[in-house]
């Protein structure tokens, strides 16, 4: 798992080919949120999409959030 932390929060960067690969991986992050009912921080700009991820009731990174990462991993 290459994530980083910054600022307190869990940070990585993907890049894609085009606009429409970014919005179907922020499509299937979204639905694997759903399941999880934990929801990143999700940021797009035409092929690249940025994810932050913490546990905003703790305000720090927790175990939840390293679950989450690595299943928007294998997507």
């Amino acid at each position: 798992m290459n994530w980083s932390i910054k600022e307190n929060h869990l940070f990585k960067s993907f890049q894609f080919k085009d606009f429409q690969e970014a919005l179907y991986f922020i499509n299937r992050i979204a639905a694997l949120s759903e399941e999880f009912n934990h929801h990143p921080k999700i940021t797009n700009l035409f092929n690249t999409v940025e994810i932050e991820l913490w546990t905003h009731t703790d305000n720090q990174v927790t175990e939840l959030d390293y679950k989450l990462a690595k299943e928007i991993d294998k997507i």
